[in-house]
């Protein structure tokens, strides 16, 4: 067995020893969701990077850098802009002290809010979840030189991540992303300086490139732009995960200082990874013709950061890098199953099922939900053929529905809860109407400019939903009578306890 192929079985299996060992520390149903509030700044600046940092951008990010360029940085740069408002949100969103997002929108809104906004978050999460196991069927597939097929590798993941979160939830997640930042830092820092000068150095790779790979928007337009930025924008103002690890902070400061930290790791971390691939494209072209990669398809670009680590570092390198793929999809894979398995326990049966429910019943459901969302996932994962598809679709579903709504309970005091309800409605039906009935053959094509682009597809979906969404939130407010004083106030100021 090589050192790569050690690296990929042996580092999963020290997360679940530390994961087993953490599991005995849970108590009560909060420690599972949000570890009893009590992550510091450290772990948490650590779990909100590795939660972020997934195989959208590790697959996805990087196979649109492999073929378009430097302009893939537009698609992380609407997350970065995402993170500077979370700055002004996190010790607002942490002196609540809630356990989940529709939390949160039922106190701002009402309890119809609080059902839509878990539809939205389950139906996206496990997508999001989804593809972490594709990304793991790649891993283990390229190590293995196709011994282990994608499919067999994604069930193999799909299980190492349920069995992991299942054990101890959020205890367990914030156990391990500091160790899985460190290793995916690493990697990229080794790899990235490596490539470039065993292969000539930045003069030789520039020269290898195509043209439009160096130019701002490598070939696109400004439509494009908004189409592949605004998605990242709008979901990680809605981030499910990162406002439950706000919850799990020791207190309001901590949760703004740990936005900093984590908008410096994902600045320099997906950065590295786009420049990782975009050597990749200059060393290794042959991923740019599907038909000559047959392992994994028509997604062979999607794996240049895997393809890079097996074939374009010395071994040491490669395999750290390999570790830093598999911190990366654990760890994101994880976050993706445990809000969504929260949202049921918490948000569907706790408040209209059985509000006397025992700790272990909760706790019991949740666990179930896990490995149920885990299932779906893996049939999820027939209905796309890359991961960029996935994420777009999953990230604009959650930018539609829920980002206006939670902007609006933060900073208008006149939105009320029947601008809330119709806008998260909005959001949801517009983005699942719109994809269902373009597989039913409906046209959402316009031309704008003498160009044509397709509303439907992944690239460009989420422009119809936010309209739609913000509009019907601005109207509906506006129509309706305003809220209630004590309704909005604690959503504008630090410390609402103490009211």
């Amino acid at each position: 067995m090589d050192l790569l192929t050690i690296a990929v079985f042996g580092y999963p299996l020290i997360l679940i020893g530390i994961g087993v060992w953490r599991s005995r520390q849970i108590k009560s149903h909060a420690d599972f969701m949000v570890a009893g509030r009590n992550v510091p700044v450290a772990l948490l600046v650590g779990t909100l990077i590795c939660t972020w940092i997934g195989s959208g951008s590790l697959f996805g990010g990087a196979g649109l850098a492999y073929r378009t360029g430097i302009a893939e940085l537009w698609f992380s740069f609407g997350a970065w802009v995402g993170l500077l408002v979370a700055f002004y949100l996190a010790p607002r969103v942490r002196s609540i002290a809630k356990y989940t997002v529709p939390d949160l929108l039922e106190q701002r809104y009402n309890a119809a809010a609080r059902i839509l906004g878990t539809v939205a978050i389950i139906l996206a999460y496990v997508t999001i979840a989804a593809y972490q196991f594709r990304g793991g069927g790649w891993i283990l597939s390229i190590v293995t030189d196709g011994a282990i097929s994608p499919t067999t590798g994604m069930i193999i993941t799909c299980v190492t991540i349920v069995a992991f979160t299942a054990l101890a939830g959020m205890v367990s997640i914030v156990s391990v992303d500091l160790l899985n930042g460190i290793i995916i830092t690493l990697g990229i820092v080794i790899g990235l300086p490596y490539l470039v000068f065993s292969n000539g150095g930045v003069g030789e790779i520039a020269a290898a490139l195509p043209e439009q790979h160096l130019t701002v928007l490598g070939g696109h337009n400004v439509l494009w732009v908004i189409g592949v930025a605004m998605p990242t924008f709008l979901l990680i103002l809605g981030e499910s995960g990162m406002y439950q690890k706000f919850f799990s902070a020791k207190d309001a400061g901590s949760a703004k200082k740990a936005v900093v930290g984590m908008f410096l790791g994902v600045v320099f971390i997906e950065t590295t990874l786009a420049l990782i691939a975009i050597v990749g494209r200059a060393v290794f072209p042959e991923l740019a013709d599907p038909e000559q990669v047959s392992l994994v398809g028509r997604a062979a670009s999607e794996t240049i950061i895997l393809h890079i680590a097996a074939n374009g570092l010395p071994i040491v390198g490669g395999a750290i890098l390999l570790a830093a793929a598999v911190a990366i999809v654990l760890s994101t894979g994880n976050t993706f199953l445990l809000v969504p398995s929260t949202n049921v326990s918490r948000d569907l049966y706790e408040r209209f099922v059985d509000p006397d429910a025992s700790e272990g019943r909760k706790l019991a459901l949740q666990r179930l939900c896990v490995v149920l969302f885990g299932g779906l996932g893996l049939v999820l994962l027939t209905q796309f053929d890359t991961v960029l598809a996935m994420a777009l679709y999953a990230y604009s579903l959650v930018g539609a529905s829920l980002t206006p709504a939670l902007l609006a309970a933060f900073l208008w005091r006149r939105v009320t809860p029947q601008g809330g309800v119709a806008c998260i409605a909005g959001g949801l039906g517009s983005i699942v109407g719109i994809a269902l009935l373009s597989r039913f053959g409906v046209n959402f094509t316009a031309t704008i400019g003498g160009t044509a682009f397709d509303f439907a597809s992944s690239d460009y979906i989420v422009i119809p939903g936010v309209l739609i969404s913000l509009g019907l939130l601005i109207v509906v407010s506006l129509l309706t009578p305003p809220s209630p004083e004590e309704k909005w106030r604690p959503f504008f100021q630090e410390n609402p306890e103490k009211l």
